[in-house]
């Protein structure tokens, strides 16, 4: 009898091997996938997945459209940390993309201490907990061990506890390369990381408008070695000009765009030597001192023309089929921002802008009165959305709208978005002071 149902299930799974067409088993992945940096043919640095050469072509993406991701041409996102990283991977290896998979470490500017063995020590083992759990994953490129530990530091031995940790994970995961991203490239932490966080297999650098230095950054800090930019896109709210009031001054999304493009022409893909690939910022939509200044999407899920840029990088110089409108010219009372706008409360004020599309399409727009940001994040950190004021539109016109300044003194911004019906759209704003 025994030896009846042992047959059985020798034929069973027989059955169930032959029912599967080689193409079947082919495409399905089972278990890791075989990441490595080395050199190319070429002598040039690159990643490479299974034996295939992978150039990172990606954005950063936490709770951004990961199906417009893949749609645009990219090939990878990363993350920052590995919340909700099951669901993440899964969905990452259904579309096609693979994930540089975010390690939330201790920032000394958020109160770690790095000289508290213990509290280090715990941190490793949560961190192994997280490796383990994810490691096998096929849609696992590798590990970003902290996000600008660098950023407001003092304490160097974080660079000791991220090399240990680097260590950790080769120990336990010998399918996965590791890096650590930091805030800019400089000289002293550079020669302090040559000495105690060698483990890592390359570098990754975040620079917003100076990533167009960004190789003489590197060159001038005393890094010759592989790299990724895993930050990067339109001016840093700290690189702009101010109002004398103090308020930073957003470029227009045509702008954004514009420089985006130069950017990765001239700071990325220029270096072909020792350049892994990069991740734009950000693939969704944040709040960080306007809810526009870095997302390459709206609140509402609008593509921004940045994303047209990516797109024609990404796919081999070919735009997509629709592309989005572009805001120029904007002014209030015939003034810019950089000329620091004051009105009088309750007084009539004119925003006048030019507008255009590449594909000629009919546009909407929508007008929104914000409080300028006063609780603000930083290096990142959440920040709250500033309220908006509303009933404030007097007339609006193509080229121009005419509202009601507010009633209350402070500084505001008013926003302008343009919509073509094509999920794409233009923004722009530019703050304003009221004055009683």
């Amino acid at each position: 009898m025994k030896s009846l149902s042992f047959t059985l299930f020798i034929l069973l799974i027989i059955n169930f091997s032959c029912s599967q067409s080689p193409a079947d088993m082919e495409n399905e992945q089972i278990g890791p996938r075989k990441v490595e940096m080395k050199q190319n043919s070429q002598g040039f640095y690159r990643l490479f997945v299974d034996g295939e050469e992978f150039y990172v072509k990606g954005a950063g993406l936490e709770f951004g459209n990961r199906q417009a991701l893949a749609a645009h041409g990219a090939n990878s996102f990363r993350t920052w940390r590995t919340d909700n990283a099951q669901a993440v991977l899964d969905e990452a290896e259904e579309l096609g993309l693979m994930v540089l998979m975010g390690i939330e470490v201790g920032r000394e500017r958020h109160g770690f201490d790095y000289d508290d063995e213990a509290w280090v020590a715990n941190q490793k083992e949560e961190i192994k907990q997280q490796v383990l759990e994810f490691k096998d994953h096929p849609a696992l490129l590798g590990w970003g061990i902290g996000n600008e530990l660098n950023l407001r530091y003092t304490n160097k031995k974080v660079w000791n506890a991220v090399n240990d940790i680097s260590k950790m994970i080769h120990e336990i995961d010998g399918n996965h390369v590791t890096t650590t991203m930091l805030a800019g490239i400089w000289a002293d932490e550079i020669e302090y990381m040559n000495e105690h966080c060698t483990d890592i297999d390359f570098l990754s650098i975040q620079m917003y408008g100076d990533i167009i230095n960004a190789q003489k950054r590197i060159a001038d800090a005393g890094y010759s070695g592989p790299y990724m930019v895993t930050e990067w896109g339109a001016t840093g709210h700290w690189e702009v000009p101010k109002t004398n009031w103090g308020a930073p001054i957003e470029q227009s999304s045509k702008e954004k765009a514009e420089v985006i493009k130069e950017r990765y022409q001239k700071s990325i893909l220029s270096d072909k030597e020792n350049c892994l690939g990069s991740y734009v910022f950000l693939w969704g939509q944040k709040q960080e001192r306007t809810p526009t200044w870095y997302g390459l999407f709206t609140e509402d899920g609008e593509e921004m023309g940045a994303i047209d840029e990516m797109h024609y990088f990404w796919n081999d110089n070919t735009y997509p089929e629709n592309r989005a409108p572009e805001i120029s010219n904007i002014k209030l009372n015939g003034k810019t921002a950089v000329q620091s706008v004051t009105v009088r409360s309750k007084s009539e004020v004119t925003l006048t802008y030019e507008a255009s599309d590449p594909d000629g399409d009919p546009l909407t727009k929508r007008v929104e009165v914000m409080h300028e940001a006063t609780v603000l994040g930083d290096g990142g950190d959440p920040e709250p959305r500033p309220a908006t004021v509303k009933d404030l539109l007097l007339d609006d016109a193509d080229g121009s709208i005419k509202f009601r300044a507010p009633a209350d003194s402070g500084a505001y911004r008013i926003f302008l978005y343009l919509l073509d019906g094509h999920n794409n759209v233009a923004t722009v704003n530019i703050p304003f002071l009221v004055k009683n």
